[in-house]
């Protein structure tokens, strides 16, 4: 606990000591001079711990509802995203919440809105930003993707000469993430998969360490942030951030909705930022390793198996039929671990990643991101949920 309260006083220290920082990507480097600049000048109009952001001050002790807008638009009209503050009567660090960077993940928008609305500015210690749906455009369609099927969570840090994806990440990365001291992404599983609740998180950074510790009995998986993600972007710029994964796409489940905002609002309390003491049952394992179990054959895949399940090599995983034919091919465990994702009951094809394994292992060595072959062999792109 102790550990952890150090790393939050950090935080808010570093808030305000940017020298101590590690250097940030150069597409960030002109905004971060012209706002330290920005802010000497007007400190002595702004109260102590008051926030400047998004053009406007929010002093302590107070609750605002902001709106951001991307600096570049598809079809030439301006669309709000809702950005939520609370800026707490005392000092702390800047902890920032960012939900539906895929516009099909549900289940961060409700952990977002159910932690914010729960927060009182005369009990926080800090401030904490959350932007419950950062890709408005592809949620009001129900999809993962912006209107050009681009996926927003391949071009952070951003530019403001890019693809329409990269401007819109750079007006968010700049106007938003540019305030915090540490940032949780939430996210879900992709094309009807379904995650059991884990921190993805690159166990090599201190900091980072520190931060999967305060979410209490959730499952953390070692896993190096692919280029173009906001973890990875974030990270590079000195914000140490997770992405919690809980769930699957295009539903609302609380049981997973409930652990995320109950995994939240313990690291607010580990981070010094609350009073109110939660505690939360034994800590789960860590896996520094993982591997997907993919389809060998196409047809309607059923599982044998849940999320959360140990199993052994050899278990059985699940059975695919081929509907035209009634031929079944049975998919086993390689190794022995957890199911920690799976796909749901579905029609897959060859090569579809169906059950995702965590393996208990020692610690990597520095240079190994954790994951088998990246998770996925050739598809280096595809993430799968993140």
């Amino acid at each position: 606990m102790s550990v952890l309260l150090l790393i939050g006083n950090a935080l808010a220290s570093e808030a305000t000591h940017d020298s101590d920082e590690p250097p940030i990507p150069q597409s960030q480097t002109d905004a971060g001079q012209e706002r330290s600049l920005e802010d000497t000048a007007e400190a002595e109009d702004s109260l102590p711990g008051t926030l400047t952001i998004l053009d406007a001050q929010i002093p302590p002790g107070t609750v605002e509802r902001l709106s951001w807008s991307a600096t570049e638009l598809f079809a030439g009209v301006s669309i709000a995203t809702p950005v939520l503050v609370v800026n707490g009567n005392r000092e702390g660090p800047t902890l920032c919440l960012t939900a539906a960077v895929h516009g099909d993940e549900l289940n961060g928008i409700e952990i977002v809105r159910r932690v914010m609305h729960n927060l009182q500015p005369a009990e926080l210690s800090g401030t904490v930003i959350g932007v419950p749906i950062v890709n408005l455009q592809g949620f009001r369609r129900g999809s993962r993707y912006l209107p050009d099927r681009r996926d927003l969570n391949r071009y952070f840090p951003g530019n403001t000469k890019g693809s329409a994806a990269s401007r819109i990440a750079y007006s968010f990365f700049n106007d938003i993430v540019s305030h915090c001291d540490a940032l949780v992404d939430l996210h879900t599983g992709s094309f009807e998969r379904s995650n059991l609740p884990q921190l993805r998180a690159d166990l090599r950074n201190p900091k980072v360490v520190a931060l999967t510790e305060g979410f209490g009995s959730t499952v953390i998986l070692h896993n190096t942030p692919a280029e173009g993600t906001l973890r990875y972007a974030a990270s590079s710029a000195g914000i140490p951030t997770v992405t919690l994964e809980a769930g699957g796409p295009a539903e609302l489940e609380i049981k997973e909705v409930k652990h995320g905002v109950k995994g939240v609002q313990t690291l607010l309390y580990t981070l010094g930022m609350v009073k109110k003491v939660r505690l939360w049952g034994e800590s789960e394992p860590v896996y520094y390793r993982s591997s997907w179990v993919r389809a060998n054959r196409g047809g309607i895949l059923l599982t044998d198996v849940a999320l959360g399940s140990t199993v052994r090599e050899g278990d059985l995983l699940g059975t695919i039929t081929d509907p035209m034919n009634n031929a079944s091919t049975r998919l086993f465990s390689p190794y022995s671990g957890r199911i920690i994702g799976m796909a749901r009951n579905q029609v897959v094809m060859p090569g579809f990643a169906a059950f995702h394994i965590g393996i208990e292992t020692a610690k990597v060595p520095a240079d190994e991101s954790g994951e088998d072959l990246n998770l996925h062999d050739a598809e280096q792109n595809d993430r799968l949920s993140e």
